[in-house]
């Protein structure tokens, strides 16, 4: 009876084992898929947005060419009616028919020298500065590079020569396609940050009702685990049993406490920076592999940061954590503390496998994870404690594949 008891127990525990396994493999393969498909989204959308600036543009540009083609119809036809006037002795309805040729072109500028390109008479200028000589100069040496000039016959040895620029219209209309795709694209980053900061508003009311309900359930066992531990002290029971019995439950404790702080404003205290790390560092040692090496380098022993020790602590057990499983094997993690004027740097390198650069951003989102048995929780937790409570920074500061990484940690003194 004993052996199928113990038989029956060891199937639930490997039934849990394989549901669990099961459960963070789908989970993080989705959360990994949803990374895809946004940059996938990213690729798309910008692609899109190209060939809507690309078409427009393509389209504007063959429109202007054909209303620059009018107008230089409208240009010729202009010249030739001036020369017809000037030739001709023509009377009544065909010198008004000609004269109005003339007078209909309200839009083109244009300007009107001798053989000297002394200038004769222009139309469609600037009203304010066509008394100006340096004025009508530039514009003249505008319209004989943007276009060549109509030749009109006053006489067999008398030539005049007309010179033109686009209108007022086509030159807009040139340029619209450009101010348009640039609303498109205001538009679209106006309206992407928008839903990106709905987006993470959910997520931060997410994040805190999960972290608050998590550390309210534990808080009634933790404190029932509490007075066990004082129980067994009274019973006089193995000194050495109950005091790592207690470390464990001051540690659920510990923990208790950090997420029931995640979503409230932190309380922040000077405290020394070395101090927090050594203690960190104390308890990882006695619960990793004596094959990893821990190494704390700092030329200042008394460096004081604002910092919520309970937090803080949080960040360094994930980082270090995860460069334990980077390093799968023998290895070391050395924390650089780096003492600035404004700011403290904490520099923690592995000797691990590395990251690709690809993913130097993305190791902090929610969900992320290389590991078969993990979550990708930690260092968005990470990333949140330092950035929003402690107001600093953290990002991968170097990675080699085969090498190791670096993260660095920014706080403000």
């Amino acid at each position: 009876m004993a052996g199928a008891k113990s038989s029956k127990k060891d199937y639930y525990l490997s039934a849990f084992t394989i549901f669990d396994s099961a459960s963070t493999y789908f989970y993080s393969n989705y959360c990994m898929n949803i990374y895809t498909r946004k940059n996938r989204w990213k690729y798309l959308l910008f692609i899109a947005a190209v060939l809507i600036g690309v078409g427009s543009l393509w389209y504007t540009n063959n429109l202007v060419n054909k209303l620059a083609y009018e107008e230089h119809k409208k240009v010729e036809l202009w010249a030739k009616a001036t020369s017809l006037i000037i030739n001709s002795d023509l009377t009544g309805e065909s010198l008004e028919f000609l004269l109005s040729v003339i007078q209909n072109n309200e839009t083109v500028p244009v300007i009107v020298v001798d053989k000297k390109n002394h200038i004769l008479q222009q139309r469609n200028l600037d009203s304010a500065k066509m008394s100006n000589p340096v004025y009508l100069k530039h514009k003249l040496d505008y319209m004989m590079k943007e276009n060549p000039p109509i030749e009109i016959s006053i006489s067999e040895s008398e030539k005049q020569y007309l010179y033109y620029s686009r209108s007022i219209i086509l030159t807009k209309l040139l340029y619209y396609p450009f101010i348009q795709l640039g609303i498109i694209l205001l538009f679209i980053a106006i309206a992407y940050f928008a839903f990106d900061s709905s987006r993470k508003a959910e997520q931060n009311q997410v994040w805190v009702g999960l972290t608050k309900e998590t550390a309210h359930q534990l808080g009634t066992p933790i404190s029932s685990l509490m007075a066990w531990v004082e129980i067994l002290k009274l019973k006089n029971q193995n000194d050495s049993f109950v005091s790592e019995f207690g470390k464990d439950v001051n540690r659920l404790n510990k923990i208790a406490e950090r997420f029931s702080k995640i979503g409230s404003k932190p309380v922040l205290v000077p405290t020394t920076i070395i101090e927090v790390i050594s203690n960190t560092l104390s308890y990882l040692k006695t619960r990793s592999s004596n094959k990893i090496v821990f190494n704390l380098i700092s030329e200042d022993e008394e460096i004081v940061v604002p910092l919520n020790p309970p937090l803080f602590e949080w960040v360094i057990e994930n980082i270090c954590k995860n460069a334990m499983d980077a390093i799968e094997g023998d290895g070391g993690i050395n924390i650089y503390v780096i003492n600035e004027s404004r700011t403290v740097f904490v520099d923690f390198q592995d000797t691990g496998r590395g990251i690709i650069k690809s993913k130097f951003k993305t190791i902090f989102k929610p969900g992320y994870t290389t590991k078969e048995r993990g979550w990708g929780l930690g260092l968005s937790l990470t990333k949140r404690i330092v950035e929003e409570y402690h107001k600093g920074k953290i990002f991968v500061s170097s990675s080699d594949l085969g090498k190791g990484t670096t993260i660095r940690v920014v706080l403000k003194k």
